[in-house]
């Protein structure tokens, strides 16, 4: 387990603070959208969600060359990736300590612009995946025109720390002999049956990742 920079270092509820890669990881990779933090061109601060996809110690990001988000990336600036999955709602006695179980992951960096057409392909292969495992191998093969109309942007994990909480209500000890109703709903995320493309060619038959679909962390 890496020592967290100054920068990722978790300073409010300390003790919530994960450093360990695979729980950075475990994170990163069942989150399906992550949250970019970049100073724009203008010089006011923007937060745009994105898809994402890891591979070993790299975050990729990727879009149009158009997009605002990744044309910023192109001037050497840091920029700030989180992600956060939400597992509960802690429900207290006391409003004052209401919370929720959660684990999010904080990525601090300067990103770099893909332009290896090997390195950009095997991205784009992480990041359709990411979303549906075994999927790109299921795609009709991507076109060198689609290929150039794809911004791919690559971000180390050198700088990246999580911060979880997953316990009941705490409240204050004379709290505890109110006759008022706490503990936590939990929250999951369920996909539901797949609904075929009105123009499917007859004969297709759903793939078996489509038809039960399901991704790292769910139950």
């Amino acid at each position: 387990m890496a020592a967290p920079s100054e920068r990722t270092k978790v300073r409010r509820l300390p003790e919530r603070a994960e450093y360990d890669r695979e729980v950075i990881d475990s994170i990163l990779d069942e989150a399906m959208i992550c949250h970019v933090g970049i100073n724009t061109a203008d010089g006011y601060p923007v937060v745009i969600p994105t898809i994402h996809a890891r591979s070993g110690n790299t975050l990729y990001l990727h879009g149009s060359p158009a997009s605002r988000l990744l044309r910023s990336m192109k001037s050497g600036d840091e920029i700030c990736v989180t992600v956060t999955l939400i597992d509960g709602v802690v429900v207290a006695r006391s409003a004052f300590h209401n919370s929720m179980n959660y684990r999010s992951v904080v990525v601090i960096g300067e990103p770099r612009i893909v332009d290896s057409s090997v390195e950009k392909l095997a991205a784009l292969e992480s990041v359709t995946d990411h979303v549906i495992a075994g999927r790109w191998a299921q795609s009709r093969p991507i076109s060198e025109k689609e290929l150039k109309g794809t911004l791919v942007v690559a971000l180390d994990l050198n700088e990246a720390s999580a911060k979880v909480r997953g316990h009941g209500a705490v409240d204050d000890e004379s709290d505890y002999a109110e006759p008022i109703w706490a503990g936590v709903i939990p929250i999951s995320t369920v996909s539901g049956d797949p609904v075929s493309d009105d123009r499917l060619l007859p004969g297709v038959a759903t793939p078996e990742n489509i038809a039960n679909y399901t991704r790292p962390g769910w139950s």
